[in-house]
């Protein structure tokens, strides 16, 4: 619970530096890349929670559905936590520290507070619109690098927003 507190916290003061960024996309990261695949740039994820509750971070997503990971760096591009998953296991690093997970459905419900659809998201950025649990993805400005998908169920609702760096 520590541990989401201050990643929370963190996310929320890197809430400006995030809008800041928005208006600044670099010119040749972010998008897939046919040797490997690597996804940059910055999310932002608000869940109609009680209290509502709004993370914002940098981000490098690299590998599969399957086997990768995603790290969430502060706006000095230092890396705050990797989460990293292969099958039959998921990891949060913070720092030092490991912690395994039963699925990356828990770990993410741990880091955020929601379930993100981690193996959707890989599609979504593939351009695929494929439905993950519950996620909806609007996909009409990828080509823009902006993506943004919605959950209404389960509660509480979501919404997911990239901004891939070019």
């Amino acid at each position: 619970m520590r541990r989401r507190s201050c990643l929370a916290r963190w996310l929320s003061l890197s809430s400006v530096y995030f809008i800041a960024g928005c208006s600044a996309l670099s010119s040749d990261k972010g998008r897939k890349s046919a040797e490997a695949l690597i996804w940059t740039g910055r999310l932002a994820l608000n869940l109609a929670s009680v209290p509502p509750q709004s993370y914002y971070a940098s981000f490098e997503l690299k590998g599969t559905a399957r086997s990768g990971e995603l790290n969430l760096t502060s706006p000095l591009g230092s890396v705050v936590a990797a989460l990293r998953w292969s099958p039959g296991e998921a990891t949060l690093h913070t720092g030092p520290r490991s912690q395994p997970f039963e699925s990356m459905e828990s770990l993410t419900r741990h880091v955020t507070g929601t379930a993100l659809p981690v193996h959707a998201l890989f599609d979504w950025l593939n351009g695929i619109n494929t439905t993950g649990e519950g996620w909806q993805a609007d996909l009409s400005r990828l080509d823009q690098g902006r993506l943004v998908a919605t959950r209404t169920q389960p509660v509480p609702a979501a919404e997911l927003k990239l901004i891939l760096d070019r």
